[in-house]
């Protein structure tokens, strides 16, 4: 018999959206998951796009370029993470890029005290994950949207950065130079601040593929009834989702500080919606139930290198822009159409079976 706890990200994730088990060699089987896998397919559009911008200019993937390709998506991928787990569960968290600037001024000015990094790392995140909590206790037990509590908490949490900024800002002369340091380290010529990143990448998608309690985000996410009648502890679960997206947020929030040497009150802003994007284009559905954390970062990754690629390709700011969009849009529409496909498949096998 199968249960909601059997809809893992291969059940359930792009390509396998609930419809029959596909037989035959595992092989092959294999293959034909890679061919549909939706983080393959974005995969295969950032290299073509690295490809065709380096023919363009030799130095694309040349010293700091290079550098700068692997070190910029290094606080998005850890936002994109947070909110991968999330949107499995049928939410969304508007609020990361406020609960990031928090955190990072907190990292900042309590170094500027005299605080050790030490001190301030750990309580920076512990910051993150308060803040997420507040969102997860209102959703999850207020049974309000994730939407408007996100985006009510979004501007919250902006104004009290805006509070307690005011004017000033800190700046790395205030900050520990052993804790700047990392915003440059390389080990192997691969940015320090990229490989925590990839860690905590790691860390989430083998949580989600073998923990129990990953499987029930998707479960939840993907028919939050029969989550509730199998008696899965959903409300938990939405919970911790939203604290775990909030520590991230918070960790993000000391990447940036150590990244840019400085914190003032617009740290952050809008970076929320380029997590989003990642996650979506990535193939986390937003309808939840689907998607891994890996496809979120090769989004991240995509995202950043539009930005980095377009302009020598010769294409406006503009279509920049509008290039993201369409992603999104595609995204969006691609995981409605393959869900709508598999319900009519689930339905149409029912009444052979009866």
């Amino acid at each position: 018999m199968t249960t909601v706890l059997d809809k893992t990200p291969e059940a359930s994730g792009p390509g396998h959206q609930g419809g029959p088990a596909r037989r035959g060699p595992a092989p092959g089987r294999l293959l034909g998951d890679l061919l549909r896998s939706r983080e393959i397919a974005v995969l295969a559009v950032l290299l073509l796009l690295v490809l065709v911008a380096t023919v363009r200019s030799d130095g694309f993937l040349r010293g700091d370029s290079f550098r700068d390709l692997l070190l910029t998506p290094s606080i998005l991928l850890l936002l994109a993470a947070g909110q991968t787990l999330v949107v499995i569960t049928r939410n969304v968290d508007l609020s990361v890029g406020s609960i990031l600037g928090l955190c990072a001024y907190c990292t900042g000015d309590l170094m500027a005290q005299g605080s050790s990094p030490m001190v301030a790392v750990p309580a920076a995140i512990a910051l993150g994950a308060l803040l997420g909590a507040v969102n997860g206790v209102v959703i999850a037990f207020g049974r309000v949207p994730a939407l408007v509590i996100t985006l009510g908490t979004m501007l919250a949490f902006r104004g009290l950065l805006l509070r307690w900024v005011g004017s000033d800002r800190v700046d790395a002369a205030e900050m520990s130079p052993g804790f700047l340091d990392l915003g440059t380290a390389r080990v192997l010529s691969i940015p320090v601040l990229t490989i925590i990143a990839l860690v905590v990448v790691v860390a989430v998608g083998y949580y989600l593929r073998t923990a129990r309690s990953g499987r029930e985000l998707y479960a939840v996410g993907s028919d939050p009834d029969a989550a509730a009648l199998y008696g899965l502890p959903i409300r938990r679960r939405v919970l911790g989702a939203f604290i775990a997206s909030g520590a991230l947020a918070g960790l993000a929030g000391v990447l940036w500080a150590a990244r840019y040497g400085g914190v003032s009150s617009n740290a952050g802003e809008g970076i929320e919606l380029q997590a989003i994007a990642a996650a979506v284009i990535g193939g986390v559905a937003i309808f939840g139930g689907s998607g891994t954390v890996w496809g979120a970062a090769v989004g991240a990754f995509l995202l950043v290198t539009i930005d980095r690629a377009l302009p020598i390709l010769g294409v406006p700011s503009f279509y920049q822009q509008a290039v993201v969009g369409a992603l999104i849009v595609g995204a969006i529409t691609l995981d409605r159409v393959l869900t709508t496909r598999a319900q009519r498949r689930a339905v149409a096998a029912r009444e052979d079976q009866s």
